[in-house]
């Protein structure tokens, strides 16, 4: 793996830190999704910057960005397009959406109605959009960053879990400590305004470079299966439901390359999985009703997969 992709990488958190302080490892988190080619669920919450996070990664990377406010009464055509009559060619003619870009920000994704999320599901996986008049495909890289409240209800309509699977990773920001937001209130006098200029680091044909890179990076046979094991494990916990599909098998691999890459690793390593294995897994459960009320989380049944899993022994390359 190239110094430069490491060099790359620490520039693009460096410069996103500028605006997310005392938050290095979400924003490792979430650029693990982008040079994986994974769409990132950004949940917790109000006002822990999670819309600011996905615009600096846009703004770093120099890819378009569009934004999109969802609501109860969104429609489908509002994200994907539509075709509209042309007088003046006497003809429909398709007008893109803003789903027609390279970084899509679905700010509070919950608080549209299923028909609107079903609109992202094939755009999500298949890249592509369907329309009246054809299927369009969407230029690479096209990435979601969505975002949700997990606390409010009122209005919302939860994620059915096909929409949850097709995210690679969930990450969960969290309060800063007393440090970082002494820190992000320095910063904001300095400043003397609210928005943060972020120069651009990277470009597209970069970041498709650094995506296409993570995929040179080689797991062994004894690292695949360690994953199988783990996320096998899932589905067999006495807590779990509905355990983690093989599309969760396959983001955990993504994740864990992705980290190799990150730390200048051609090849993967038992931590790279461990590391990634929370964020990869942990959406993609359904715990039995009866733990509700006892406060398990999906992440809690994650880490006592990784504990009871053995760990298959590190090979030097």
């Amino acid at each position: 793996m190239s110094s430069e992709f490491a060099d790359w990488a620490g520039a693009i958190l460096d410069e996103v830190e500028r605006a997310v302080v005392g938050k290095r490892d979400v924003l490792e988190l979430v650029l693990l999704g982008l040079l994986a080619d994974g769409h990132v669920l950004i949940e917790d919450n109000p006002g822990l910057a999670k819309t600011l996070m996905a615009r600096s990664f846009a703004a770093v990377t120099g890819l378009r960005f569009a934004r999109v406010q969802f609501t109860p009464d969104l429609m489908p055509s509002d994200v994907t397009g539509s075709a509209i009559y042309d007088q003046k060619t006497d003809s429909l003619r398709f007008q893109p959406g803003p789903i027609f870009t390279h970084i899509l920000l679905g700010d509070e994704i919950n608080r549209a109605p299923p028909k609107t999320q079903a609109a992202l599901l094939e755009a999500m996986q298949e890249r592509q959009v369907t329309s009246e008049d054809g299927t369009r495909p969407l230029e690479r890289p096209f990435l979601v960053l969505a975002t949700q409240n997990p606390i409010e209800y009122e209005g919302t309509y939860p994620l059915p879990e096909a929409q949850l699977d097709r995210f690679l990773l969930r990450v969960r920001v969290g309060y800063p400590d007393r440090a970082a937001e002494l820190e992000l209130l320095s910063r904001r006098l300095q400043r003397g305004q609210d928005e943060v200029e972020l120069r651009q680091v990277i470009g597209r044909e970069e970041l498709l470079g650094m995506q296409e890179a993570v995929e040179q990076v080689h797991a062994d046979p004894g690292i695949l299966a360690y994953a199988v094991d783990l996320v096998g494990a899932t589905r067999v916990s006495a807590q779990v439901q509905v355990g983690a599909s093989p599309r969760g098998t396959l983001a955990l691999l993504k994740l864990a390359r992705a980290r190799a890459a990150l730390a200048s690793r051609d090849y993967v390593t038992p931590d790279d999985v461990k590391r990634v294995a929370v964020p990869a897994l942990a959406h993609r459960i359904a715990l039995r009703p009866e733990l509700w009320i006892q406060r398990v989380q999906a992440e809690d049944v994650v880490r006592d997969c990784l504990e009871s899993c053995p760990v298959p022994p590190a090979r030097a390359r």
